[in-house]
């Protein structure tokens, strides 16, 4: 059971996830510091020096923290933006998946007809040729006498 549990660790998906986490846990200090920090104090100039953690609403012994919650929208789209920036560089660097070519609808339509007819090719390869010519052949006689 061990063994089965380091191949499970080894395997790429995994050790991918596990570095994404801790990466993405490292930058999301990185970001709240951003905002407390830099983001917040440059807003506060534009509108009067107002710091967005001191925002709070008191009803009786409830307080709501808007400004904290204000600085954690910040750094949603913060984050948001930049996976977006690395997610859009990763994709020029990565190469191209070949995308399917279009089939034209002639080709398609001929590939139907073939996958319809292989289980009536199937049937008739137990059959001799020469009994198929005769059915052929007097099912041509047949017709001809009707006329």
């Amino acid at each position: 059971m061990l063994k089965e549990f380091k191949e499970f660790i080894a395997q790429g998906n995994v050790l991918d996830l596990a570095v994404g986490v801790i990466i993405g846990s490292a930058f999301t200090a990185i970001v709240n510091s951003l905002v407390e920090n830099l983001i917040n104090p440059l807003i506060g100039i534009f509108i009067g020096g107002i710091d967005f953690s001191d925002w709070v609403l008191k009803v009786g012994d409830a307080t709501f923290k808007f400004g904290t919650f204000i600085n954690s929208i910040i750094s949603f789209i913060i984050i948001a933006f930049i996976v977006f920036l690395i997610v859009k560089s990763v994709n020029k660097i990565m190469p191209k998946k070949e995308e399917e070519e279009e089939v034209d609808p002639q080709v398609q339509l001929l590939t139907d007809i073939r996958d319809a007819l292989a289980p009536e090719k199937a049937a008739l390869s137990d059959v001799d040729p020469k009994d198929l010519e005769t059915r052929v052949t007097e099912d041509s006689s047949a017709k001809d006498q009707s006329k």
